[in-house]
């Protein structure tokens, strides 16, 4: 086995997933189906559970790709203003009579170039992932609000329709065949590939993969593509679902993604974490999102709640791990 090849297997085997971890979410995840299922008759209905996974399959489909990046050791702050700028390149393409290939082209190319910028500032700028992400959300949101004002744009083909509001086969909507179609992709490539091996080890250890002959900018770079292109497809869905572009789509959804990554457990250090994990968390956070919706409670105390989930996740293995130490 040559060096990179042993430093990658090493960061796959010191990082395995957290079965415990996994085992907490997926009972959290069966607790809130029930309570759910109590608070509506009609929760476990087949078409109800159906649209209940639009709660969380847009945003599923950035936080698959994103553990990735954060597994690696950086992170992109700005996929919601990615969302934007791509809604906002479908719009226009739409507005110029093009079909729905060339608008979903417009959103892919879009996201890509984002990302590309994201991933030219931090692996060849050597800015801090989250300094960069944070200027290029702005910068992103910003652009959005420049092109289009106050304006709405709804002028899409009725085959566009589709994307976020058709089925596929049955009650499985093309939303959610989108996210099980990213979770699958990401679940191969991280735990059974050798460029998931080599996340692992750059997140691990970057500064030894690097010497292993990792190329470890190479890799984020093409990371943060990643990120790029499925906050576009992200984009696609939730455009196609609306029926319209606006530059505050997905105002605020950064907080939510990233907390579906931290909570799958992904360590925000690099390292470690697990594609199952992600999605129990994707799939926890979004049927809790839809039973905060059954008792009309306000979008701003699932805010707060996300954001206090967030900490506690952060905050309590640190704690736990200084206890421990003492």
């Amino acid at each position: 086995m040559n060096t990179s090849s042993s430093v990658a297997a090493h960061g796959r085997r010191a990082t395995p997933p957290l079965p415990a971890w996994e085992s907490a979410l997926a009972v959290a995840l069966l607790a809130v189906l029930a309570l759910n299922s109590a608070l509506s008759p009609y929760f476990l209905n087949a078409e109800t559970l159906s649209d209940a996974t639009w709660q969380f399959a847009e945003k599923g489909v950035i936080a698959l790709p994103l553990a990735l990046l954060v597994i690696s050791g950086e992170i992109d702050i700005s996929v919601a203003g990615i969302i934007a700028l791509a809604s906002v390149a479908m719009g226009l393409a739409a507005q110029a009579g093009c079909d729905t290939p060339v608008i979903l082209a417009a959103a892919l190319t879009t996201g890509a170039l984002a990302g590309a910028l994201n991933g030219f500032l931090v692996t060849v700028c050597g800015v801090s992932s989250i300094v960069a992400t944070i200027g290029t959300m702005s910068l992103f949101r910003g652009g959005a609000y420049a092109i289009l004002g106050d304006r709405a744009i709804k002028q899409y083909p009725e085959s566009f329709a589709f994307f976020g509001q058709g089925y596929v086969v049955g009650l499985v909507s093309c939303e959610l065949l989108a996210f099980v179609a990213m979770a699958l992709l990401c679940a191969v490539v991280l735990h059974f590939t050798i460029a998931g091996r080599r996340i692992y080890a750059i997140g691990a250890n970057p500064m030894t993969a690097r010497f292993s002959g990792i190329h470890t900018g190479r890799h984020r770079f093409a990371l943060f593509v990643a990120v790029g292109m499925a906050s576009a497809v992200a984009a696609i869905l939730l455009t196609s679902r609306l029926g319209s572009t606006r530059p505050s789509i997905a105002q605020g959804w950064e907080l939510e993604i990233v907390s579906m990554v931290i909570l799958g457990g992904v360590a925000v250090d690099g390292g470690r974490g697990s594609i199952a994990g992600v999605v129990l968390a994707v799939l926890l956070m979004g049927f809790l999102s839809f039973g905060f919706g059954l008792l009309n409670i306000p979008g701003i105390v699932m805010s707060i709640f996300v954001g206090l989930l967030l900490i506690a996740v952060v905050a309590v293995p640190h704690l736990l791990s200084r206890w421990r130490n003492r």
